[in-house]
C-alpha cells in the first residue's frame, strides 16, 4: 500500500500526546536546554551587559536584590550624559515596577521565575503590585483573600500596599477574614449570621469603632470577646529526625519533628517550609508507610523515626472530583447509605428497585438527558462552554419514576439538596449517616449542599471534606497527617473548630503536621518549627523550634518574625 497522505512522524505524534494527555507527565522530566543553558535567549541577546548584568543574570536574582540593584546609582555612573538622560525613564519605570513587587512581599521570588511554579496567593499580590504601578485613579479593585499564604509580616505589607491603592483615588472592595485587614478597614460589611443557607444578611455595616459595640460573630472575634483557645499540655518524647536536606534554598538542614503532637511549620512566604515538608519528609514517607510507587524524593536525605507510625496522609486542597456527578454526599460515602436507605423503602420493594435504581453513575435511575449531572453542557465554540440546568429533570438527575420514592416525605433529590446542618437534624436517628455528617460539620461544613457540584468547591473546603472523611474512618491511631494552610478560608469561628478537629486527632494517638501563617493555629499547637528568617536565599534555616509560648519569649534572641507576631498575640 502506498501513503496517500503526508504522515506527520514519531516526533509529532510524540508531541501531540504531551500536549493532550496529562497522564504523560509520570514519564516526562524536564531538562534544561543545551544551548541557551535555561537561559531563553540567543547566546548574541546573552553577551549585552548593562552595569555589568546581563539580562538573564538579573532575572535570575530576587526581587529584594534587584531593587537594591536598580537603586544604587553607582551602578549606572559609567553611563555617558546622553545615555543617562535616555536610561533615566526606562529605570524610573523599572524602579517603580520592582519597588512595587518588593513591596507587597514578594522580594524572595526572582523576576524570571516560572509562572507554573507561582502560588494563587503570590499571583494575586503580583498583579495588585502591577496595578498600583499603572497609576490609575477612579478604579474599583476588588480582591479575593489577598492575605492567602502571608505571614504575618506580610500582612502588614499588603495592608499598606492597599492602603496606597486607596490614596490614589481608588475604591478597595476586599473579601477577607484576616483581623488585620480587617480592622485597617475604613468601613466594615459583615454577611451573615452564618454560612450557606443560613446566611445571605447583612448583619453589621459600619466603621470598626462602630463594630465593636457590635455583638455579630465576626464583631465578637475582632474585639477579642471570643478567642479561639484549646488548652493543652504534652510533651515532646518520640521524634522523626531529618538530616542532610538540601533543596531550593535549604542548605544541610538538620531538624526533629515531634511526634504525636500538632506541629505548626512556620514562616514567611518563600521560607523552605514546603520544600521541607512537601518536598522532603512527604515522598519519603509516602514510599515506605504507604507503599508509594515513582515518587519524586531529594536526594541525600536521612529520615529516622518514620518506622514508629503506620500510615502517612496529605491532605491537600486539590477538587474531590472533576465532574458535577462528583459532590461531597460520593466522596464521604454518604451516598451509600443514602442509596442504601431509599432501596429498603416499601414502595422501592414494591417496585423491585435495587441499589443501583439510585445512582446517578448508571443507567436506570438517573435522568438520561444530562445522565445525572443535572446540568447540560452547550458548547460556544468561540467562547468558553455553558452548563444549563437540564430542561427535562428541572437539575434534580433523576427521572420522574425514581423521584417518586419518598423515605421520611422527601425524594433522593431533596436529600441531595439539603444543606449538611439539614441532614444532621433530618438523620438524627440513623447512626451511620449522623456520624459522617457530624465531621463534616465538625470542620465547619454546615453550610455546603450534600450534592454540591465538586467543581463549584473552593480548595479549602475540598481539603476539609477530604479531613472529614479521615475523622470519619475507624481510626488505628499513629497516622501522619499533614496538612497545607488548612485554614484557607476559614472565619474565626471555623478555625476555632478547626483547631479541635486536629487536636482530637492527636488525642487519638496521630501525629498532626500543618504548615500555617494563622496565629489562632499556632499559638494553640504543641510545638513551632520556625523555618527562615526570610524568604528565598536568605531563608531555608530554623530560625528557632519549641512551645508558642517559648517562640514568644525568645523572639529577641532568635530574631523570629513568628515568635514576634506570637508574643503580641499571647502577652496582650
Amino acid at each position: 500500500h502506498k501513503l496517500t497522505r503526508k504522515w506527520d512522524g514519531v516526533v509529532k505524534l510524540a508531541y501531540d500526546m504531551i500536549k493532550d494527555e496529562k497522564e504523560m507527565a509520570e514519564f516526562m522530566t524536564e531538562k534544561k536546554c543545551d544551548s541557551c543553558n535555561g537561559n531563553r535567549l540567543k547566546p548574541a541577546s546573552q553577551t549585552v551587559y548593562v552595569a555589568k548584568k546581563t539580562i538573564p543574570e538579573i532575572l535570575n536574582i530576587p526581587i529584594e536584590e534587584a531593587h537594591h540593584f536598580f537603586q544604587d546609582e553607582n551602578n549606572f555612573s559609567y553611563l555617558s550624559e546622553q545615555n543617562k538622560m535616555i536610561a533615566a525613564p526606562i529605570l524610573k519605570e523599572i524602579k517603580e515596577r520592582i519597588f512595587f513587587l518588593y513591596d507587597v512581599g514578594l522580594g524572595y521570588i526572582t523576576l524570571g521565575r516560572d509562572a507554573r511554579t507561582i502560588s494563587g496567593g503570590e499571583a494575586q499580590r503580583i498583579r495588585v503590585a502591577s496595578q498600583i504601578g499603572s497609576g490609575l485613579t477612579g478604579v474599583m479593585y476588588v480582591l479575593d483573600e489577598p492575605s492567602i499564604g502571608l505571614h504575618e509580616r506580610d500582612t502588614s505589607k499588603l495592608i499598606k500596599t492597599l492602603r496606597a491603592l486607596q490614596e490614589k483615588g481608588n475604591t478597595v472592595i476586599v473579601v477577607e477574614h484576616d483581623k488585620e485587614t480587617i480592622m485597617a478597614s475604613d468601613f466594615i460589611v459583615d454577611i451573615g449570621p452564618n454560612a450557606g443557607k443560613f446566611g445571605g444578611e447583612v448583619v453589621f455595616a459600619g466603621t470598626l469603632e462602630k463594630m465593636k459595640k457590635a455583638k455579630t460573630l465576626t464583631a465578637l472575634y475582632v474585639t477579642e470577646a471570643k478567642k479561639v483557645e484549646y488548652p493543652h499540655n504534652r510533651k515532646q518524647e518520640d521524634y522523626i529526625e531529618i538530616k542532610n536536606v538540601n533543596i531550593n534554598n535549604i542548605k544541610n538542614l538538620d531538624v526533629k519533628l515531634p511526634l504525636r503532637n500538632l506541629v505548626s511549620i512556620t514562616g514567611v512566604s518563600g521560607s523552605g517550609k514546603s520544600s521541607l515538608i512537601l518536598q522532603t519528609l512527604l515522598p519519603v514517607a509516602q514510599e515506605l508507610l504507604n507503599r508509594a510507587r515513582k515518587v519524586k524524593k531529594v536526594d541525600g536525605v536521612e529520615i529516622d523515626g518514620l518506622e514508629k507510625l503506620d500510615k502517612v496522609i496529605y491532605l491537600d486542597q486539590s477538587p474531590i472530583g472533576r465532574t458535577p456527578r462528583s459532590n461531597p454526599a460520593t466522596y464521604t460515602g454518604l451516598m451509600d447509605e443514602i442509596r442504601d436507605l431509599f432501596t429498603k423503602t416499601k414502595e422501592a420493594s414494591l417496585r423491585g428497585y435495587k441499589i443501583g435504581r439510585f445512582s446517578f453513575n448508571v443507567k436506570g435511575g438517573r435522568c438520561e438527558k444530562c445522565q445525572g449531572e443535572g446540568e447540560i453542557k452547550i458548547e460556544m465554540h468561540f467562547l468558553p462552554d455553558i452548563m444549563v440546568k437540564c430542561d427535562v429533570c428541572n437539575g434534580d438527575r433523576y427521572n420522574a419514576q425514581t423521584l417518586e420514592i419518598l423515605y421520611r416525605g422527601k425524594n433522593i433529590s431533596e436529600v441531595l439538596n439539603m444543606s449538611v446542618d439539614e441532614a444532621l437534624e433530618f438523620f438524627a436517628k440513623v447512626p451511620k449517616l449522623k456520624a459522617k455528617l457530624q465531621t463534616l460539620s465538625d470542620v465547619g461544613l454546615g453550610y455546603i449542599t450534600l450534592g454540591q457540584n465538586a467543581v463549584t468547591l473552593s480548595g479549602g473546603e475540598a481539603q476539609r471534606i477530604k479531613l472529614s472523611k479521615e475523622l470519619s474512618k475507624k481510626d488505628t491511631g499513629n497516622t501522619l497527617y499533614i496538612l497545607d494552610e488548612p485554614t484557607t478560608g476559614l472565619h474565626f469561628a471555623d478555625v476555632d473548630r478547626l483547631t479541635r478537629v486536629l487536636h482530637h486527632l492527636v488525642e487519638l494517638g496521630n501525629s498532626v503536621l500543618v504548615i500555617e501563617h494563622n496565629l489562632d493555629v499556632i499559638k494553640n499547637s504543641d510545638f513551632v518549627i520556625d523555618i527562615g528568617p526570610e524568604g528565598g536565599d536568605k531563608g531555608g534555616k530554623v530560625v528557632d523550634m519549641g512551645t508558642p509560648e517559648f517562640l514568644a519569649q525568645n523572639h529577641k534572641n532568635s530574631g523570629s518574625y513568628t515568635g514576634y507576631y506570637l508574643d503580641k498575640e499571647i502577652n496582650k
